[in-house]
């Protein structure tokens, strides 16, 4: 007997030409998944991390070409050190622990961010999968690490200012293409669609500038509760909406 989720997934692969081919995810609601069970922060962390392993596989599915996953904000240095030591510790087993598995199911790793914040060795960790990965030719996963919509876009701008004090470019060609290949994600289309567990309706700094014309979705479910068929949900809504990118609507012309 097929799941609901089985018959989500049919229903999407029927519309293979609306499938988005970049999705972001602001993976939220750990901490409350782990307090609703009497349980320390980490362990919702811990049960986050599961999540992600079904939600890569379900992007698989789909054929999605990239995920993006708002792992770890630069304002996340501000939660106890107690947490933020877990959570980088988390990090590291989790990308050790899932090398093999992202190889074989030929998933690109990188990542984007300030990474050089990390330690040296979370760093180390972190290349060698890229490394390891980087020839693979399926789903693309970005890993937002340190990773500030703000600070991308700062540091775009001081690249940019660089480059015209070296006299590599001239303010007249700063456009919106070129200024988008000064970004941390130069190379990668913009999300076509953003989705936020637990319920929250803000963006949170995440890919700021990258958004402008991304579809959003927010659900309730915390994140360590969100698998295949959140996912199956989020796509199928999405291939039900009309992109106007500011234009008149086709229904709106008749």
């Amino acid at each position: 007997m097929k799941t609901i989720s089985d018959k989500l997934k049919e229903q999407i692969l029927a519309q293979k030409d609306r499938i988005p081919a970049h999705v972001a995810i602001i993976m939220d609601g750990n901490g409350r998944w782990a307090a609703k069970r009497n349980k320390p922060r980490t362990y919702g962390h811990e049960a986050g991390v599961k999540a992600v392993r079904k939600v890569v596989k379900a992007a698989g599915e789909l054929g999605i070409k990239y995920l993006t996953l708002y792992t770890f904000s630069s304002e996340n240095w501000k939660r106890p050190r107690s947490e933020v030591a877990a959570l980088m510790s988390l990090l590291s087993r989790t990308t050790r622990k899932e090398l093999d598995e992202l190889i074989k199911n030929d998933v690109k790793l990188i990542t984007i961010g300030r990474i050089n914040a990390l330690s040296a060795s979370r760093r180390r960790v972190l290349a060698n999968a890229c490394e390891k990965t980087q020839d693979n030719k399926g789903l693309v996963l970005i890993l937002a690490l340190n990773y500030g919509g703000r600070t991308e876009i700062l540091d775009a701008v001081k690249a940019i200012a660089n480059a015209a004090r070296a006299g590599v470019l001239e303010p007249h060609d700063i456009d919106e293409a070129l200024f988008s290949n000064f970004l941390y994600t130069a190379g990668i289309p913009d999300p076509d669609l953003l989705i936020r567990t637990s319920g929250e309706m803000r963006i949170s700094n995440f890919l700021l500038w990258q958004t402008s014309y991304t579809e959003m979705y927010v659900i309730d479910t915390l994140w360590p509760d969100f698998g295949h068929k959140e996912l199956f949900q989020a796509v199928l809504d999405y291939q039900h909406r009309e992109r106007r990118f500011g234009r008149v609507g086709k229904k709106q012309k008749r």
